[in-house]
């Protein structure tokens, strides 16, 4: 009792100097009472409030690091866990159709430790109710042992921001952007959440490909300090060339999957000038992919060079129409020809200055790919190491991703159609993976039945293959002066030897058309 009437006497004498001794007189007491504490106290301590600066507008980049650190790294797997939590779940994400989880947070006034290279941390997450406001004042604080901080720090700091950022990639929301039609405004991009399922384990290709393009997306993604000290801008260029219903569309999308990156596709069409071109780009965001698909059919390019390729993609889009017209809807489909050619005035030029001129330089971790179902219609220029620096060709679907998409649609590995059908795509049949999975999607619910009409599908194909082979053969012997006919006579007129070109045209035009 004698104890505690001599506390309610001090607090009672505390009360009245400090209603009657000045405010400075008080504000240095208190600094000088802060200044024994930390002259005492065997740990250093470290403030991150939420916002910059006495005007708390700016905000502070390490307390997002560090909300994101506490959540995912030490909130649910603490052991044992901080004594309160608070859990919340926007509206916008209690959707049934897709619930996520609750969001969890260190509630105010609350503690948990971390270990780093054997030294203890501890973060205490403060709350502070401004005075005559409703306004919170959110911090947190870092606890090291003084003797170790001066050390420990830049690299416990270093240590939890790319923890952060890896969460944060990994995390983050998603879009799939696309290039409004100019009307006079200035260009502008809209955008849809990107939900597309592919990834590099459902696509069928050549494991030595996916392991080389996993490879050099892995890498670059990691590249920060290689791109830095090299003194190169952090980008890189794709170029997917091959036949519509190759798969070069899922490989876009199984890219950005990979990476958690953004997806503009650019629609060179709707692009009225260079400087609406350069306004895109610049609206681009940092890890992202920039996507031009059929670039041969995109550009149009001045004088005759222009002319030619305009005439070139007309006559490609005319074939693709006529040997493609399947279903879009089969996973992993491609668009055989690009959209109507449109005369706008984006130049070659322009693009070349997308692609790598200093506009390309305004941000960072950026993918530029382009896609064509002919990469001779491509101007050289494009091509270059430092424009286009990977070239992937996908062609048509080889034996072991034939095999992979029977096991992923019908569950079928090892049947004697399949080995049918292997022999068919080794003796020179063709079907694009588009094509097989259309087979294998149709009669999903009968297994035998779609292995079956794959191998028919191929082995007819090989037969057509085979049968103009010898057209060829015949037709280039009669074609030869000194050749026999097949009625016994030597060479031949003008006239025949024009029908012999026709027939060869002919030929080709079919044999152009399967593939």
């Amino acid at each position: 009792m004698e104890f505690l009437s001599q506390m309610w006497s001090l607090l009672g004498l505390l009360t009245i100097l400090q209603n009657v001794l000045p405010t400075q007189l008080l504000s240095l007491l208190h600094s000088l009472w802060q200044s024994l504490q930390d002259s005492l106290t065997p740990y250093s301590y470290f403030d991150v409030p939420e916002f910059l600066g006495s005007a708390a507008v700016e905000p502070n980049a390490l307390y997002r690091h560090v909300q994101l650190y506490l959540h995912r790294s030490l909130l649910l797997s603490s052991s044992p866990p901080p004594p309160r939590l608070t859990l919340s779940l926007p509206r916008s994400a209690a959707s049934p159709a897709a619930p996520a989880p609750p969001s969890v947070s260190l509630s105010p006034n609350h503690s948990v430790a971390d270990t780093f290279n054997g030294h203890r941390a501890v973060w205490t997450h403060h709350a502070d109710t401004l005075q005559d406001s409703l306004e919170e004042r959110r911090s947190f604080s870092l606890r090291l042992p003084k003797r170790h901080a001066a050390a420990v720090l830049p690299a416990y700091l270093a240590h939890l921001a790319a923890a952060a950022d890896h969460l944060e990639r990994s995390s983050r929301a998603r879009r799939l952007h696309t290039n409004a039609a100019a009307s006079g405004s200035t260009a502008a991009w809209a955008s849809v959440p990107f939900c597309h399922p592919a990834t590099f384990d459902t696509l069928a290709l050549d494991p030595g490909l996916k392991a080389r393009l996993l490879g050099d997306l892995t890498a670059f993604a990691e590249g920060r300090e290689f791109y830095r000290r090299t003194g190169r801008p952090w980008k890189r260029g794709y170029l997917l060339h091959g036949p519509p219903g190759s798969g070069k569309s899922s490989l876009i999308a199984a890219m950005a999957n990979h990476l958690r990156y953004d997806v503009f596709d650019l629609e060179l069409t709707r692009v009225a000038t260079n400087a609406d071109l350069r306004a895109l780009l610049i609206q681009t965001t940092n890890r992202s992919l920039i996507v031009i698909e059929d670039i041969d059919c995109s550009l149009h390019l001045t004088g005759d060079r222009g002319i030619a390729s305009e005439r070139l993609c007309k006559r490609r889009k005319l074939h693709a129409a006529a040997a493609y017209d399947s279903d879009d809807s089969s996973s992993d489909s491609d668009d055989g020809a690009g959209g109507n050619h449109h005369r706008g005035k984006v130049t070659l030029s322009g693009l070349l200055n997308f692609t790598d001129g200093l506009w390309s330089c305004c941000g960072e971790e950026r993918i530029i790919v382009f896609t064509t179902n002919h990469v001779d219609g491509i101007d050289p220029a494009l091509l270059r190491p430092g424009r286009m620096d990977v070239h992937v060709r996908l062609d048509a679907c080889g034996a072991h991703a034939m095999r992979e998409l029977a096991q992923r649609y019908v569950g079928v590995g090892d049947h004697e159609m399949l080995d049918a059908a292997e022999g068919c795509i080794r003796a020179g049949a063709e079907m694009t993976p588009a094509e097989v999975g259309e087979v294998l999607l149709r009669n999903r619910d009968e297994p035998e039945a779609a292995v079956t009409e794959l191998a028919a599908e191929l082995k007819a194909r090989r037969n057509a293959a085979d049968d103009d082979l010898h057209q060829w053969e015949d037709s280039a012997a009669e074609l030869s002066d000194g050749s026999p006919t097949k009625k016994g006579r030597k060479g031949m007129g003008w006239e025949g030897k024009v029908r012999i070109l026709g027939r060869l045209r002919s030929l080709t035009k079919s044999e152009s058309g399967r593939r």
